[in-house]
């Protein structure tokens, strides 16, 4: 702060910094406190209904029980309480989820249980919203752009250099990215995509992961006498790396690959620092042939991966039936 007497700015900033820290743990603690209390709830509304005691009347009955005894008791309507018993049931018996309930507020929870019909889709959602602290729109984005599908059913393409130089990255890179924040019409030019990215790029780094920080647009590149731009360059916290993001709006093209590595190699050489890891490139393109895709990054040395874009929000039930697909044929492996 400006006006704040130089003496004591370091002092007054460390007893901010306690008041911040305490104030955070005492809203952890009375969130896991919250979330404790509606699982206590909904195991006794489910155990009841279980034994064929209650039922909709006797519950509707307890929820004006509760309204009269202490007026300044708020969140337990009929409704409510039910959604306390479907969250018990939801993850009753499966420890490894009960920390992550714990983590996250209600609203969330409510979100990811009632629209997530797996335990495997759950506990996507559950690691990404406590790892990236979402916001409920946010949360609400990722489970309406069906992200946990798109992540298992189409895992990214990565180069075999990738893979060896960053084993992580298959996790945080997606095979497709949707981008229907954007309202680009069609068609588009690659320069319209950059312009509306970057206007949009609260937006495309959500879609992207929190640990995406964006560097620049058109970022230049001097090599010998000539300027090179990189269309938008970010870097990434949990990888350590420069990221470098090609904007194709027509389908991948192998000579593609040839560009790309040539400004990797740029900013290796001249902009990457001595602590970072070699840097990363994506080429992200509006349609890709899987197998022209797969021959093109076989004998590539560069850490880079082709990802397509989409400008519409996909349909959650195509995305489904190939999920459904893909875990049959894992399972009928299984049993060979």
């Amino acid at each position: 702060m400006s006006d704040l007497p130089a003496p004591y700015s370091k002092d007054f900033s460390e007893v901010l910094g306690h008041i911040q820290q305490t104030r955070l743990r005492v809203f952890a603690q009375a969130n896991t406190a919250l979330i404790d209390l509606y699982w206590r709830v909904g195991q006794t509304l489910s155990h009841k209904v279980a034994q064929g005691g209650w039922g909709k009347g006797v519950v509707a009955e307890l929820a004006r029980y509760i309204s009269r005894a202490d007026p300044t008791i708020k969140g337990f309507s009929d409704k409510n309480l039910w959604r306390m018993k479907q969250f018990y049931e939801a993850y009753e018996g499966d420890e490894g989820l009960s920390p992550l309930v714990r983590e996250l507020p209600w609203s969330h929870n409510l979100a990811i249980f009632s629209r997530c019909k797996t335990v495997e889709e759950r506990c996507f959602y559950l690691a990404l919203a406590a790892k990236d602290r979402y916001t409920l729109r946010e949360l609400d984005r990722q489970i309406s752009t069906s992200t946990y599908e798109r992540t298992v059913a189409a895992p990214a393409k990565l180069s075999a250099a990738l893979r060896e130089i960053q084993p992580a990255t298959g996790q945080v890179f997606k095979d497709r990215y949707v981008l229907e924040f954007l309202g680009l019409p069609e068609p588009h030019s690659e320069s319209d995509l950059q312009r509306a990215l970057v206007q949009h790029m609260k937006a495309f780094v959500l879609e992207l992961g929190r640990d995406f920080l964006f560097v620049g647009e058109e970022f230049r590149l001097q090599v010998g006498n000539q300027d090179f731009f990189i269309d938008l360059l970010f870097f990434h916290r949990g990888l350590s790396a420069l990221v470098a993001f090609e904007l194709k709006v027509g389908p991948f093209k192998p000579e593609h690959m040839g560009q790309l590595s040539f400004y990797l190699e740029a900013l290796d050489r001249d902009v990457k620092k001595p602590h970072e890891n070699p840097s990363i490139g994506v080429l992200l393109c509006r349609d890709k042939d899987d197998e022209v895709v797969e021959y093109a990054m076989s004998r590539s040395l560069s850490p880079a991966l082709v990802a397509q874009y989409q400008l519409q929000l996909p349909d959650k039930r195509l995305i489904a039936a190939r999920l459904h697909e893909l875990l049959a044929g894992h399972e009928g492996a299984d049993d060979e």
